[in-house]
């Protein structure tokens, strides 16, 4: 299974609704908190292209986007097939 990390903050539901997501399906993920974490924040904008919103995820090299962009591969069943490619 490929890597999936999240770049998160404190106080974000969508962040939660994220981790809970990933978690339901029992998909491991890094989390990086930014908000204590000034570099992994520059770390996030480059590699999002500047998308300054938390969440930001990541599966590998690919950029999914937010909690929304997430549960729509889920939702069109692409989410497995992007993990196992």
């Amino acid at each position: 299974m490929k890597k999936v990390v999240i770049y998160s903050g404190p106080m974000c539901g969508y962040c939660e609704a994220a981790k809970r997501l990933l978690n339901k399906k029992e998909i491991p993920f890094e989390e990086i908190d930014i908000s204590t974490e000034e570099k992994k924040r520059e770390e996030m904008l480059k590699k999002s292209n500047g998308m300054k919103t938390i969440p930001q995820i990541f599966i590998e090299n690919f950029h999914v986007g937010g909690y929304e962009e997430l549960r729509d591969l889920e939702n069109k069943g692409e989410l497995n097939k992007l993990l196992s490619n």
